[in-house]
């Protein structure tokens, strides 16, 4: 059976105790469930993060890393950073890094071998902007992603990757993809991958929606066949919100 997953990503807000604050809430709220949870504060607030949630079943992972295992790269996070304090889960190939740092599908192919390399588990990012969905090119936009950034793998290490499809055109603009757009791109991704590896494969990886997963919507969009969870983003940062996501999945 695939893993469910629901995992927020907190970008660029929380500072320090807003962190402790936020991580204490979840403790309390989030329910018993199979699922695994996680929570990816900044870089700056991981090394607490990770001592705060010791004893919790809530995972903290990182929201980017480089792909060098250390140099002049100023600025930057390496995979044996992350991994000295207790992060071995990495988010790649957000939407906002694509657009707003320049991340293109080969330097995340770079990324993903680093990861992969470090024994690290992968959450990797890809999907379809406006313009493709409305000229009908988001298949091929998406699987062009996949090809590029991840299909060098080997099949031996697919039990690390972890596959977050973001409809580029439904995240902070409260706009949601439906539950059954949603189905139909997360079939089309298992699809390619079966094309590409085998049905086995395609069948053990966990493909989860990241687009504007809100409480009012997470039932219906956790109940599609081929949605394993989600990536959550405005939603993670106010707990009872993030508690009844989880609650769904």
């Amino acid at each position: 059976m695939r893993k469910k997953i629901v995992a927020g990503n907190w970008k660029m807000n929380k500072n320090s105790s807003e962190t402790a604050d936020l991580l204490t809430q979840l403790m309390s709220k989030i329910p018993d469930t199979t699922a695994e949870v996680m929570v990816s504060p900044t870089f700056v607030n991981l090394a607490e993060a990770v001592k705060q949630l010791a004893d919790s079943s809530i995972e903290v992972v990182a929201q980017n890393m480089h792909f060098a295992e250390k140099g002049a790269y100023t600025g930057e996070i390496s995979s044996n950073m992350l991994q000295s304090i207790g992060i071995e889960t990495v988010i790649l190939g957000h939407s906002e890094r694509r657009a707003y740092f320049g991340e293109d599908d080969a330097l995340l192919a770079k990324k993903v071998d680093a990861a992969l390399k470090a024994n690290m588990r992968v959450i990797l990012c890809f999907g379809e902007e406006l313009q493709d969905r409305k000229g009908g090119d988001h298949f091929k936009v998406v699987e062009s992603q996949l090809k590029n950034g991840l299909f060098h793998v080997d099949k031996s290490q697919w039990g690390k990757i972890v596959l977050a499809y973001e409809p580029v055109w439904a995240i902070g603009t409260g706009e949601t993809a439906s539950p059954e757009q949603a189905q139909e791109m997360h079939a089309f991704i298992r699809e390619t991958i079966a094309a590409a590896y085998d049905q086995d494969t395609a069948q053990i990886v966990t493909i989860l929606y990241g687009g504007s997963v809100k409480p009012a919507n997470a039932n219906e969009i956790f109940s599609k066949p081929d949605v394993d969870g989600g990536l959550i983003g405005g939603a993670a940062l106010v707990a009872d919100d993030f508690a009844a996501i989880v609650a769904a999945i």
